[in-house]
C-alpha cells in the first residue's frame, strides 16, 4: 500500500479508560439514497497519522483507511435508515436512528459515545458528547465518517447499475447539476427522498 498523506493529528478519546465509540453518518444532503452511519471503538494504542474528516479525503484514499479501521478497530459498525424512514421521520432523526442500529451492532459495548455534530438522543443509558466538526477532533469520529460515506458509496454504485440515468456512481444521490437534470427528465425513484424538494423550482437551482 502506497503511503497516505499525513493529515493534521487528532485527539483518540475524550474520555480515557473508558470504551468509547465515535459515530457520524454519510447522506443527510444527498436527495436518494439511505443515510448511513457507522460506530467505531478504537484501541488505545491505535495511529494513523493520515486519518481526518472524510469530506477532506479523496476517495481513494478513504478507501485505503477504511482498511486501516476495519482491521485495527476493536469494534466497528455500520447501518442505514432507507429513503422511506427518511420520509418518515424526517432526515436528521433518521440519520440518529441509524447511529443507534449501528452502537447496537458493535460487539463491545461503549461506555461513552462521541457523536459528531450538535443533535442526538440517548442511546439506552449510555452517557454521549456531540462535537460539532467532531470528524476534524477525534479519530473515533473521522474513523466513523469514513466508514459511513466509503460503505454508503458502495451501496451507490450498486445502485446505480439498475439506475444508470442517474449518475449514482459519481454523484452518490447529492444534487449535482446531472442528477437534477435526470429526475427532470425521468422522475423519481422508490431510492429517492420524496421529503426532500425535488420541485421544479428547486431542481432548476444552481450547484
Amino acid at each position: 500500500m502506497k503511503k497516505i498523506k499525513k493529515a493534521t493529528p487528532l485527539s483518540l478519546f475524550m474520555q480515557k479508560g473508558v470504551i468509547e465509540a465515535g459515530c457520524d453518518e454519510a447522506g443527510r444532503g444527498c436527495l436518494s439514497g439511505p443515510v448511513f452511519a457507522a460506530a467505531v471503538i478504537l484501541p488505545s494504542n491505535f495511529k494513523c497519522e493520515a486519518l481526518s474528516d472524510s469530506k477532506q479525503l479523496s476517495e481513494k484514499t478513504r478507501n485505503e483507511l477504511r482498511i486501516i479501521i476495519e482491521k485495527e478497530a476493536i469494534a466497528f459498525a455500520v447501518a442505514h435508515c432507507t429513503p422511506q424512514e427518511i420520509d418518515k421521520i424526517n432526515i436528521l432523526w433518521a440519520s440518529v436512528k441509524a447511529m443507534h442500529r449501528a452502537i447496537a451492532k458493535l460487539k463491545a459495548t461503549p461506555q461513552h459515545i462521541l457523536v459528531d455534530g450538535n443533535r442526538f438522543k440517548p442511546y439506552k443509558e449510555i452517557p454521549h458528547t456531540c462535537v460539532v466538526k467532531g470528524d476534524s477532533k477525534f479519530m473515533s469520529i473521522a474513523a466513523a465518517s469514513i466508514l459511513a460515506k466509503t460503505h454508503r458509496d458502495e451501496h451507490m454504485k450498486k445502485l446505480h447499475n439498475d439506475y444508470p440515468q442517474y449518475d449514482w456512481n459519481k454523484n452518490k444521490g447529492y444534487p449535482t447539476r446531472a442528477h437534477r437534470e435526470a429526475i427532470k427528465k425521468f422522475g423519481i425513484t422508490l431510492h429517492h427522498r420524496k421529503s426532500f424538494n425535488l420541485t421544479q423550482s428547486t431542481l432548476d437551482k444552481e450547484e
